[in-house]
């Protein structure tokens, strides 16, 4: 069985805030880094256990979030978009997607380090249902028929994909302590408006995730039924709401494909 894992930095627990531990520039950055691969080996680990064949693991994060030395020799490392850049090396060969590091979309409630692509996103909904970076990703994986099994991350993304793919495994690390309702802030208020959550040891994470992944796969080989998507009818259309950034106001915008979630996504979105 082949194995595709979605990776980003701000789910992972014991990532504290964004700009010290996300971004290249920050105090602790290296120790992210170091803390997603660990959760990555912990998956990596789990699905091998279970019977995998192969784990590719997309490194999703913008700045980069994988250590490839210290990653599991048994994966391959994707880094950077193919052409076109969605659905970023996933295909119909795949048995299944996982998530590890992933945090909850923007406008969430006791979530963490909250946003949607950046921090002036204020909402994005394809065909009306609200998403974010995972469901993005888990919309092209339904396209091509793959199922997403695994979801790691904060705990509001976990609440987040069990709605969007019931039946998915989820291990959450940490809980965000703040609500949210801030359609009202500009983008960097925003960005530090959602920094205060209680973590769990990421040791106890790495053990839940290596034990998630087990389960995960173990359950797709008796019932690959038990992992659902929504139901969403051809044609698509996806609407995107930009809260206030610097000089930019607050903006809507709408674009539409005929039959493809995948072409929707690599269509760029419009500017004000």
């Amino acid at each position: 069985m082949k194995i595709l894992i979605m990776t980003d930095m701000e789910g992972v627990a014991g990532v504290l805030n964004h700009d010290d531990w996300v971004l290249p520039s920050g105090r602790f950055y290296a120790k992210g880094v170091r803390l997603l691969t660990e959760e990555v080996n912990a998956a990596i680990d789990g699905f091998m256990t279970a019977g995998a064949k192969e784990v590719l693991v997309v490194d999703g994060h913008g700045a980069g979030g994988i250590d490839p030395e210290t990653l599991d020799e048994r994966a391959l490392l994707l880094r950077g978009p193919g052409e076109p850049a969605w659905p970023w090396g996933l295909d119909r060969t795949f048995s299944a997607v996982a998530f590890v590091g992933q945090h909850a979309k923007a406008g969430t409630p006791y979530s963490h380090i909250t946003h949607t692509q950046w921090f002036n996103y204020a909402d994005m909904r394809v065909n009306g249902i609200s998403i974010g970076e995972y469901g993005q990703f888990a919309l092209c994986a339904m396209e091509l028929g793959v199922p997403v099994i695994l979801a790691c991350g904060e705990e509001a993304l976990t609440v987040e994909a069990a709605a969007l793919t019931p039946g998915v495994v989820t291990v959450s690390g940490k809980r965000g302590l703040l609500p949210d309702g801030l359609d009202d802030l500009d983008a960097e208020s925003y960005r530090s408006a959602k920094l205060s959550a209680v973590h769990k040891s990421p040791k106890l994470v790495r053990s839940l995730i290596r034990e998630g992944a087990v389960r995960a796969l173990q359950t797709l080989k008796e019932s690959a039924g038990a992992f659902r998507f929504p139901v969403l009818n051809s044609p698509y259309t996806r609407t995107v709401r930009f809260r206030k950034n610097g000089s930019v106001a607050p903006y809507e915008t709408s674009d539409k494909h005929p039959d493809s979630i995948i072409a929707l996504m690599n269509q760029p979105i419009a500017k004000s």
